[in-house]
């Protein structure tokens, strides 16, 4: 219940974060800045009026990163009903010698085999 909760929670913070990073201007985004004038104009300097966005950013890109980390560890701890192992190599390491299939050995029949 708590993993898709979180993940629910994750989905929305994604969307948010490319949402804010979208909606940001770049350092050289304006047209004075390519003839040496970028942060002339402006009354805050170069990113004072743009610092709420910095820190919103950051706050859902923490947020985000949060969230991936605790995703990651709920799906590596999740402990299922299920005794069974849940990797190859688990699986490997459990069976018993009457658990291996058996190989049939190669028919020496080679009727279907065209000759050269």
């Amino acid at each position: 219940m708590s993993f898709q909760i979180i993940l629910i929670i994750h989905v929305l913070l994604a969307l948010g974060l490319i949402a804010l990073v979208l909606m940001q201007h770049g350092k050289g985004a304006d047209a004075g800045a390519a003839f040496g004038a970028g942060a002339s104009g402006s009354v805050f300097g170069a990113r004072g009026a743009n610092s709420f966005m910095y820190k919103l950013t950051a706050s859902v890109a923490f947020g985000f990163f949060a969230t991936s980390l605790t995703l990651a560890y709920l799906a590596t701890n999740e402990t299922g009903a299920s005794s069974e192992p849940s990797s190859i190599m688990e699986q490997a390491v459990s069976m018993t010698p009457s658990d291996v299939p058996m190989i049939a050995p190669a028919s020496s029949d080679s009727s279907d085999v065209p000759d050269y």
